[in-house]
């Protein structure tokens, strides 16, 4: 998954002249909390709504590039969406500028990367159920989980593994689309698996 399947192209921006007032009114009319800030097209900063709040009652005369963040952290549109996440959280910020040979091609946000997370583990399609699945230690495996799912003619959306720090071990996931949850899960148990749950 790739930053420019879920980046904001062509994004609303302002210049380090304009008013943080102006600034603000564009924030409101797109409903959005970020604007790069472009000189002839190319990122010098980034304005967020937490920098036009720290000015309250001096917007009309605050230039933009007295509030916004100079030099930000950007990333290319052929990134990987799970890089631009490591680098939110890295950093503790909320978008990155997209920039393609120098210029503006983009923004993406936390919102953006959560909707990737989504897509990413199928939890975005309706009328779908996730099964986590610990996996024995008899040789049974999470291959083997999907391809029970397959032969009960049962969609599988997506799988993954993740940790379960209070008990130091795998846990694996089905992600199951139109399916009985709970005779699927069955399946599962007389393989040998053990269902730690069903979740929406």
């Amino acid at each position: 998954m790739l930053v420019r399947d879920y980046m904001c192209k062509n994004p609303v921006t302002v210049t380090g002249h304009d008013t943080l007032v102006t600034a603000h009114e564009k924030m409101l009319d797109g409903r959005f909390r970020h604007l790069p800030v472009v000189r002839d097209g190319h990122v010098i900063g980034i304005l967020s709504d937490r920098d036009v709040r720290s000015h309250t009652g001096t917007e009309a005369r605050t230039r933009v590039e007295t509030a916004m963040t100079k030099d930000p952290i950007t990333i290319s549109p052929l990134s990987t969406v799970e890089e631009a996440a490591r680098l939110l959280l890295r950093r503790q910020i909320s978008a990155l500028p997209i920039v393609q040979e120098g210029r503006l091609a983009g923004i993406i946000t936390t919102n953006d990367v959560l909707h990737a997370f989504l897509d990413l583990t199928g939890a975005a399609v309706e009328d779908s159920v996730r099964l986590d699945v610990v996996q024995a230690n008899g040789g049974v495996n999470m291959s083997d989980a999907v391809m029970l799912m397959h032969e009960r003619a049962v969609d599988v959306l997506g799988v993954g593994v993740y940790q379960d720090p209070e008990r130091a071990r795998s846990v694996f996931y089905l992600r199951l689309y139109k399916a009985d949850a709970e005779a699927a899960a069955a399946a599962l148990r007389n393989k040998g698996y053990t269902v730690l749950g069903v979740h929406p």
